[in-house]
């Protein structure tokens, strides 16, 4: 029988960069496998990461297990879907109105080693939560193919299928939302 596993949360800090993109790294490489091919998964690290603007925003979740890092993810009150730093053509720093506008869930990703334990559901309660607070009546996320389910199960709601081109290879993506 395995232990249980307890977490907490925090706001991510710019010295948790490092640890931050490790995570990534590993989450993006391991976690595509049986939902894209190799070259998928390689042009995926061109479209995904983090956004540092998220952490400077002070929208950006950290989840932790004795200092370890587990999980992490953030909303956003701008315009900016998906991407990190290294993807520029793909960020739009515009903020949104609450009044009309659907805030953002970004750059979510989970420790390989992690999955299926609640860390990808306790992310997302403390960005709908947030951006709740800040006024916001819906939310908006790209999701890779591995995510999809989770959020489906956590009511998003598919609004269309798209994908990101790099280098001639197609990274299929699933635009979904949710009434907060």
């Amino acid at each position: 029988m395995s232990a249980e596993l307890v977490f907490t949360s925090r706001l991510a800090r710019i010295e948790d960069v490092p640890r931050l993109r490790e995570l990534m790294q590993a989450s993006i490489g391991k976690l595509m496998d049986g939902f894209l091919d190799p070259r998928q998964v390689e042009a995926s690290f061109a479209i995904m990461g983090l956004d540092t603007q998220l952490i400077l925003d002070g929208t950006y979740f950290v989840i932790e297990q004795d200092g370890q890092l587990l999980g992490c993810g953030g909303w956003s009150r701008r315009a900016t879907l998906y991407g990190g730093d290294h993807s520029a053509p793909l960020r739009d720093a515009t903020l949104l109105d609450p009044a009309h506008d659907a805030a953002r869930v970004r750059a979510m990703y989970t420790d390989p080693r992690y999955t299926r334990r609640g860390i990808g559901r306790r992310i997302l309660a403390l960005c709908e939560e947030a951006a709740r607070s800040a006024g916001f009546a819906r939310v908006e996320l790209m999701a890779t193919l591995p995510g999809e389910p989770l959020y489906r199960a956590c009511g998003y709601r598919e609004i269309e299928r798209t994908g990101s081109e790099v280098g001639g290879v197609r990274v299929p993506l699933v635009r979904m939302g949710k009434v907060l």
